[in-house]
């Protein structure tokens, strides 16, 4: 439990917050996004269903008591994959909420090279999901061929368009267009969820309750940057609206001042 009682920031688009200090590695055309041996499909099986999945599901039920509301809404598309946009508020409870709330089909999350970089760990998170960000134009073209894969094999790919984690947070950062350039391309259907945050009847820590919202289709009629920006506005409107439930602030996050001298 992050034991901060205020954050002061300066930049809502940049700002990190999180307290994982990994220096992170080079992602470049050499990494393997896609493995297709018998082997790592069965190490992703082992990790991600045996491992992981009963591990998320004991985690976020008995350290948040996680509600998820509108789970209904994934029927619409569960004949097909689709991408799916939160807000980023924890370091182990973002990776695992996707997981219990799109059970049964697979997440794919995009990451940060950090979560690749960590000792020990990093060596397995790819079995988990994790797509790490490419550096460099070389390595893109294999990350667009996994997400491409995965939309074509009917999983999840789960993008924090926030793109930094702030602890607890309980309203929603203003983000950029550019991820749903992925959606807009593929003509895949986008869902949005929402950790919102409610005052506790026992104990310190906070009741999370998901709201699930979607589908929501790219505009075939407008032009790619026209596409992805009303796409974003509608998940962004939406993820605010959700937000405004949020009932405890168990960090205080305030702006720091600009500095006129």
């Amino acid at each position: 439990m992050d034991k901060r009682n205020i954050i002061y920031y300066t930049d809502e688009l940049n700002d990190e917050f999180s307290t994982a200090q990994i220096e992170p590695k080079k992602i470049d055309e050499n990494y393997v996004y896609l493995h297709h041996s018998l082997f790592k499909r069965f190490t992703h099986f082992f990790w991600y269903r045996i491992i992981a999945t009963p591990i998320a599901f004991l985690y976020v039920r008995f350290t948040f008591r996680q509600k998820t509301i509108g789970r209904k809404a994934f029927s619409k598309c569960k004949d097909s994959g689709y991408f799916m946009y939160g807000n980023h508020t924890q370091v182990v409870g973002d990776p695992f909420i996707p997981n219990i709330i799109n059970f049964p089909k697979n997440d794919y999350i995009i990451v940060h090279p950090n979560n690749v970089s960590i000792p020990v760990l990093g060596k397995v998170t790819p079995s988990l999901g994790a797509l790490p960000i490419p550096d460099g134009k070389a390595a893109f073209k294999n990350f667009n061929e996994a997400i491409e894969t995965h939309i074509k094999q009917k999983h999840v790919v789960v993008i924090y368009p926030e793109a930094h984690i702030w602890p607890y947070y309980t309203k929603i950062r203003p983000f950029p267009d550019t991820s749903f350039t992925y959606p807009c391309k593929l003509s895949a259907p986008v869902y949005c969820f929402t950790n919102t945050y409610h005052k506790p009847k026992f104990g310190k820590q906070p009741k999370i309750i998901t709201f699930v919202d979607g589908p929501f289709f790219p505009d075939p009629e407008l032009p790619l940057k026209q596409r992805r920006k009303k796409l974003r506005d509608t998940v962004y409107e939406t993820m605010c609206e959700r937000a405004k439930s949020s009932d405890h602030e168990q960090i205080r996050y305030i702006k720091k001042e600009e500095d006129h001298d």
